[in-house]
């Protein structure tokens, strides 16, 4: 599975998980989500301030629930075109009798009570202002409670407003992110606490709600604008308000929307929000502020479409990128790919349209790291098949090249000129005689075994490729796999070498009186065209040449230092030896060399007359 089509599977499994959005991945959605609500440009709101029942107020009116009539002296002593909203529920009479204080307090204040939808209860109804459905009934969209926690009508029918304190923590990571701005308890409808409090800042007298046959479209109060929500009323908070934050004890401003809530330890549970954990009358305020100032964050039906699309195109991207580029500029682009998933993102949130790029990010980060070990592994595939086929013919240097650069290997078949060399041990008979009679095979396996090794090492050494071992012959070429325009003259220079070596081998074999006849080599030399690549059958092949041109060089071979031509170990054609000097006269510090004409003859499969040389060095 390390073919490039293996990476289109991965690419359409990430397609199917981007479409079923398991958990995890809402969960990775939101961290993009927060990460903007955490770096969007703060707001300093003045017209909304937090009052906190704090330790100091605890320490001075004794411990808390409060009696209410404490909560009416601070309302009571508040100024009067401020707007109180009290953010605790008030659905018992006070036991300590407070309920009338605070009454005649909220007689001459405007004041906003809170209620809470609740699962443990199945009673509960209170008043509510007039509502107007347009549209479809929006009763199976809106969040529904058996019970509601109401204020107590002596406190209720002085109240300006009553709004349900109600949010969801987003599943699966229990943030709370959004709110509803309408839900339904024992049957009813009511407005969320901040929508309340927006009617009544506003002066406005009711609310609309629109729903369609996918759930609510809009809440409006009165004549304001339509705010749009999804299907369940939700809309998102923006959470990056800076509000003004004082004790209860402190003076209370005047023309401003007061937000009460208890902030001493131990008394109130903060809410987890994507800029941390506030305290509930804190939501209250974002939300509140999210209303007034008309921002709406939006999540449009297409986004989810745009992420599937952007996670295609991103991953294919990284395909071809990874697959088409250079190592350096595909990890370069591939990175300005990743770049991009970002940018879209935040393109859109520019204009307060969330699209979600993390998956997409991840997702082709997973096809890149994918897509460059397919790359490698076949590269290192072909490195150790290319190791393999040519280790034991070319030196290692060649290998190297090869592997560094395949493209230098045409696998197949090419018609290319070449230059070949054959040679081979003459008279080999006397020389296995002497084994044989001395009952010593082992000792003929290596003295071959020295012969070829010393011969193959001046054939790599000079850029040849060995082609094959035939017992005591060796082939070998030059210009393929990689292009040598000297090959002429390193095939003419290895001949001599060749000769020089046996005579070395002579002395060493006389030194060591093993009874050896003198071993003769003869060689010949050839330059023509000819096909070179892969032959043999689909399951057993060769890296090999073929064309005339190597069978003439084999005749050579036969027939240096042999019969009439004994004296002349070495003997290379003539179209050889004008190759050699061509590129010698382009090339003036290349090798040349002296040339004997030995004759003109007439070998076995031509027709017309080979003149053939012997090679000497300057």
């Amino acid at each position: 599975m390390t073919k490039w089509w293996s990476v289109l599977i991965t690419v359409a499994v990430l397609a199917a998980v981007k479409i079923w959005n398991p958990d995890p991945l809402q969960s990775l959605r939101y961290i993009q989500y927060d990460y903007f609500q955490q770096n969007q440009e703060q707001v300093q709101v003045d017209d909304i301030v937090l009052v906190n029942i704090d330790e100091k107020a605890i320490q001075r009116e004794g411990q808390y629930p409060w009696p209410r009539d404490i909560v009416a002296k601070y309302i009571e002593q508040g100024p009067p075109n401020s707007l109180y909203v009290l953010n605790m529920i008030y659905s018992e009479p006070d036991r300590f009798g407070g309920d009338p204080q605070l009454q005649a307090a909220m007689a001459n204040k405007a004041v906003v009570l809170s209620s809470a939808p609740t699962t443990q209860l199945s009673d509960g109804v209170g008043t509510f202002v007039g509502v107007a459905t347009l549209g479809k009934e929006p009763k199976g969209w809106l969040y529904e409670y058996p019970g509601l926690l109401y204020p107590i009508d002596d406190l209720s029918s002085y109240a300006y407003g009553v709004g349900a304190t109600s949010s969801r923590g987003d599943v699966p990571t229990g943030v709370v992110r959004r709110a509803p701005l309408v839900i339904r308890a024992n049957g009813v409808q009511y407005p969320q606490l901040a929508l309340d409090v927006l009617r009544v800042y506003t002066g406005e007298p009711s609310y609309s709600i629109k729903a369609g046959d996918n759930g609510v479209e809009w809440v409006r109060i009165g004549r304001l604008d339509p705010i749009t929500t999804d299907s369940y009323s939700n809309v998102p908070i923006a959470f990056w308000n800076q509000f003004k934050s004082q004790s209860i004890l402190d003076p209370l401003p005047d023309g401003k929307i007061l937000i009460f809530g208890v902030t001493a330890e131990g008394y109130a549970n903060p809410v987890s929000t994507p800029m941390g954990a506030v305290y509930p009358h804190a939501v209250q305020a974002h939300l509140v502020q999210t209303l007034v100032s008309g921002v709406q964050i939006v999540e449009p039906d297409w986004s989810a479409v745009a992420e599937l699309g952007l996670l295609v195109i991103l991953c294919l991207g990284m395909l071809v990128v990874v697959y088409t580029l250079p190592t350096t500029l595909s990890g370069i682009v591939g990175v300005l790919l990743l770049g991009a998933s970002a940018g879209v993102s935040y393109y859109f949130w520019q204009s307060l349209i969330f699209v979600d790029a993390t998956f997409s990010f991840f997702g082709s980060l997973i096809v890149f790291a994918q897509s460059s070990f397919n790359k490698y592994f076949q590269t290192y595939k072909l490195k150790e098949q290319i190791k393999k086929q040519f280790g034991t013919y070319l030196s290692p240097d060649m290998v190297q090249k090869l592997q560094d650069d395949p493209s230098l290997l045409k696998l197949g078949g090419d018609r290319k000129e070449m230059t070949f060399l054959f040679t081979d041990i003459m008279g080999f008979t006397p020389v296995s005689e002497v084994f044989k009679n001395n009952d010593d095979p082992e000792g003929l396996v290596e003295l071959i075994n020295t012969y070829l090794d010393k011969m193959t090492k001046i054939i790599l050494a000079n850029g040849g490729t060995i082609d094959k071992y035939m017992g005591d012959c060796i082939m070998a070429f030059w210009n393929a796999p990689l292009d040598c325009p000297e090959h002429a003259a390193l095939a003419i220079k290895s001949a001599i070498e060749i000769e020089a070596a046996t005579i070395e081998l002579n002395k060493q074999f006389e030194e060591q009186e093993l009874g050896l006849p003198p071993i003769n080599v003869g060689t010949g030399v050839n330059t023509g065209t000819c096909i070179v690549g892969n032959m043999g059958s689909e399951t057993r092949f060769d890296y090999s040449v073929v064309g005339d041109a190597v069978n003439l060089a084999a005749r050579l071979e036969a027939t240096a230092g042999r019969g009439d031509y004994k004296q002349w170990k070495v003997i290379v054609s003539e179209y050889t030896k004008e190759c050699a000097e061509l590129y010698t006269a382009v090339n003036p510090k290349s090798l040349s060399f002296n040339y004997e004409k030995i004759d003109s003859i007439l070998v076995k499969g031509k027709s017309e007359p080979i003149t053939i040389y012997f090679p000497k060095n300057l």
